[in-house]
């Protein structure tokens, strides 16, 4: 990957550490944990999710505003009122927000409520909006292409940094396979290749990973001994309501049992999981 000049590790103890707040940071010794349900779709269902979470070792949330959906006739999202709901969430219970942006003309707009803009699959080799959020002061969390190779991966990420913003998580989110049993295949062996190709953090989505929340706990466990930086999980107050991905949400007593169970896999390999947001509120 000669083209790669930004991204490419040049030393091995090269690690950029990127900050969704003054409390927490993605690529250091600390695992974060991002949980939230893929939609926003009240403050009543935000505010009970940061609550639940807000005591776990869980540190920013997510939450879709504008959604790119399969069908054009699906829930596309709330819009303006969503990342409002996400603000004062955030505000309220000191979590960082992270949420999708689809298009250019969107960015200003989300960068000026949310703390990190995620680039969702689909969107993986939109060069145009690689180069706009290139030039966004915000982090940038990549997801990988549901058909890319690692190579396409890491430039898509060269594209973002060769634009201004160095502050890009690289989330290795499954790839297209033959197989239905799971929604995607999460290719484990990316991350442990992309830690040594890139200095860049590497987060895991094992959601849309594996379409099925009885598996989602096993593959997190599994992210974090190959050495990844973080998870982002889709959590839901009532899963079977959620308005999308309803198969693939955890409860938020799952969720928060999930992310006490990877502190001792953490421990195993020499890392830390972040304490909880409240804790790191009382702390500062």
């Amino acid at each position: 990957m000669k083209d790669a000049k930004l991204v490419a590790k040049s030393q091995s103890n090269q690690n950029t550490i990127v900050h969704l707040s003054d409390q927490v940071a993605i690529g250091g010794q600390k695992i974060v944990m991002i949980g939230g349900p893929c939609t926003v779709e009240s403050l009543t269902q935000m505010e009970t999710v940061a609550r639940h979470l807000q005591f776990a070792p869980v540190q920013a949330l997510r939450g879709g505003v504008y959604k790119p959906r399969t069908s054009p006739y699906a829930f596309q999202g709330m819009g303006i009122e969503g990342l409002e709901i996400l603000a004062t969430v955030s505000r309220r219970y000191n979590m960082p927000v992270v949420t999708e942006v689809m298009a250019i003309a969107q960015i200003e707009e989300i960068a000026a409520y949310a703390d990190m803009l995620q680039i969702g699959s689909r969107n993986m080799q939109n060069f145009d909006l690689l180069k706009a959020v290139g030039q966004a002061n915000k982090p940038v969390l990549l997801k990988r292409g549901l058909a890319a190779t690692i190579e396409e991966f890491v430039m898509a990420a060269e594209y973002i940094v060769s634009h201004g913003n160095p502050n890009v998580v690289l989330c290795e989110r499954g790839i297209r396979s033959f197989d239905s049993y799971t929604r995607n295949v999460l290719d484990l062996g990316a991350v442990v290749a992309l830690k040594q190709i890139t200095h860049l953090p590497v987060i895991v989505d094992p959601s849309h990973a594996a379409g099925k929340r009885e598996l989602i706990a096993d593959l997190s466990r599994g992210a974090i001994a190959c050495g990844a930086d973080g998870l982002i999980i889709e959590c839901h107050p009532h899963p079977e309501q959620s308005v999308s991905d309803a198969r693939q949400a955890l409860t938020l007593d799952d969720m928060v049992r999930l992310a006490e169970s990877v502190k001792p896999v953490a421990e195993a390999i020499g890392r830390q999981v972040y304490e909880s947001a409240r804790s790191q509120l009382a702390i500062a």
